[in-house]
């Protein structure tokens, strides 16, 4: 979707002054054509409608019927839905109405709704909910249209729809009012009906392999299982600090000890970052793990995971991103050292060797090589080699990765809860999936060693120490989790809201949230005429 141009915030709130003007004159107008209506006998805002069909099955089960076949066994129906255009003509007029994204056009003649029925019609707008009972017929453009015989008010719009609200560069607006942005936005819709197929169908998945749903913790004692900022809340009663959950690892592998085998949940997890086109301060993960597994075996599991996935939202392996196409069937697999020589940019010199990747002094070294020919990298030379090496992958190699491509043995300094190679201490048995130039998952097999597992927090802490306000606490009771024995396992995390966006084309991830975190609004914005607080 289109990122807002051509607006500066002086120009914004000049529009949204002079909307919030307009839109307190319609306003008026409508709650006064709502009293006429009431006056007709029809209740403001209705409780029920009984329907007989919806528009989608009326679309589906009639569209392909002829004039001929309608007229010859008359269809009868009572449809509900929101106008979405209207027009009259002298003593008749036609409407569409809206339902689940769906529009369906009814005709309305005063002979056969009668005057109070056509006075009715006459003080409709565009956005009002109406209810309709008649029969199918077709018009002479070949148009399937209700023949209106009996009509029923059930709710008004007071306020006006916009009537170019796609085409609006105040992209900020639609996200604070999504609830418009769906009605008058099909392809919205269409997005978010993807993303409610890729939840089934992650589900789907991880039932097939016997995996257990199960809900963890929110509120935490102490932020694990990720390195990030979290959230802090207070607990009154207990009067103790929480953290909203980062990440719901450290319990799921507490239940892995437990005896959960295979276990996974959908969660929405919090942390207290920047936001940026793929950044949400809140989003959906799936996160899942399985007793006896290693990280090669949760590669296998998560590349059918995704592909399944593309497959059940698109109906196949293919999907635009952009100016590229991805595909969904096709994946490429290397280590992190091997995609930083891969893709180890000509004007950086010759390509690393993997013995240059064995010590601090040659990793620095390949960095200021790096950054003589790019300049982009920044990176502390005291700080841990494994982190700089995290960082130079990052900088040389995750523009490239458009197609799906697994890259796997992570540094252990960026892997606190990974299980280390057995003969490579400084690098772990860690693999993230990247498409479309970013991460969508992160796996490993599980550290379920407890004095390993302390050692690696006490690492984390020396980084906090040092500044780093995002490395992981300690957790005792994790620890003593641990010391009762959890057996081999691997672990995954799949972030949902960056797969739908691969998925769908959406270059941002607001797009694919429903209700997005925004700034305070500036200006005002109403929902009503005597709505003058700013709202967020």
């Amino acid at each position: 979707m289109t990122p807002r141009v051509g607006y500066n915030r002086s120009s914004l709130f000049l529009f949204r002054k002079a909307r919030l003007a307009l839109d307190e004159n319609i306003y008026e107008q409508r709650r006064q054509k709502l009293k006429q209506i009431e006056a007709l006998g029809q209740v403001a805002y209705r409780s029920k409608f009984k329907f007989t069909h919806t528009i989608p099955q009326i679309l589906a089960e009639y569209t392909e019927k002829s004039a001929e076949q309608l007229e010859k066994s008359r269809v009868n129906v009572r449809v509900a839905g929101r106008i979405m255009a209207i027009r009259l003509m002298g003593k008749a007029g036609f409407c569409h109405l809206q339902q689940a994204g769906q529009r369906l056009q009814i005709y309305v003649k005063k002979d056969a709704v009668g005057e109070k029925g056509f006075e009715l019609y006459k003080l409709l707008d565009l956005g009002d909910h109406i209810g309709v009972s008649g029969y199918l017929f077709r018009t002479r453009t070949g148009e399937l249209t209700v023949h209106v015989e009996e009509m029923t008010f059930l709710s008004k719009d007071l306020l006006p729809l916009p009537e170019k609200w796609h085409g609006l560069t105040d992209v900020e607006l639609r996200y604070r009012q999504r609830y418009v942005d769906l009605v008058v936005n099909p392809e919205v819709r269409e997005v978010f009906l993807k993303r409610a197929k890729l939840v089934q169908s992650l589900r789907r998945t991880m039932e097939t392999h016997g995996f257990i749903e199960v809900e963890t913790p929110m509120m935490q004692p102490i932020a694990g299982g990720a390195v990030a900022r979290p959230f802090v809340t207070h607990h009154n009663t207990l009067d103790m600090d929480l953290y909203l959950r980062i990440a719901p690892e450290l319990y799921l592998k507490r239940l892995v000890v437990g005896g959960f085998d295979r276990v996974y949940e959908i969660n929405r997890n919090f942390r207290n970052e920047g936001l940026g086109w793929r950044w949400n301060p809140e989003f959906t993960m799936l996160e899942y793990y399985q007793a006896y597994a290693d990280f090669r075996d949760m590669m296998d599991l998560t590349q059918e995971l995704i592909t399944n996935a593309a497959r059940d939202v698109n109906g196949g392996f293919k999907s635009k991103w952009g100016d590229s196409e991805i595909d969904w069937s096709n994946w490429k697999t290397m280590t992190m050292r091997e995609a930083i020589i891969h893709f180890w940019p000509e004007a950086a010199g010759a390509k690393p060797e993997m013995g240059e990747f064995a010590s601090h002094e040659t990793i620095t070294r390949l960095v200021e090589r790096f950054n003589r020919a790019h300049s982009h990298m920044p990176y502390d030379p005291n700080e841990p080699a494994g982190k700089t090496i995290a960082g130079l992958f990052e900088a040389v190699a995750e523009e490239h990765l458009t197609q799906p491509t697994i890259i796997y043995e992570f540094p252990t300094a960026v892997s606190p809860l990974s299980k280390q190679k057995p003969d490579e201490p400084d690098w772990t048995e860690r693999f993230e999936i990247f498409v479309g130039q970013m991460e969508i998952a992160n796996g490993f097999s599980e550290l379920n060693d407890p004095e390993d597992q302390r050692r690696r927090f006490e690492a984390q802490l020396k980084e906090r120490e040092r500044g780093d306000e995002e490395a992981h606490q300690m957790d005792e009771d994790y620890i003593r989790a641990l010391s009762y024995g959890m057996p081999p396992a691997g672990g995954v995390g799949v972030g949902v809201d960056r797969l739908i966006m691969l998925l769908t084309d959406s270059h941002t991830i607001r797009d694919v949230i429903l209700f997005p975190l925004l700034r305070p609004e500036k200006s005002s914005n109403p929902e009503g005429p005597d709505d003058k607080e700013n709202r967020s």
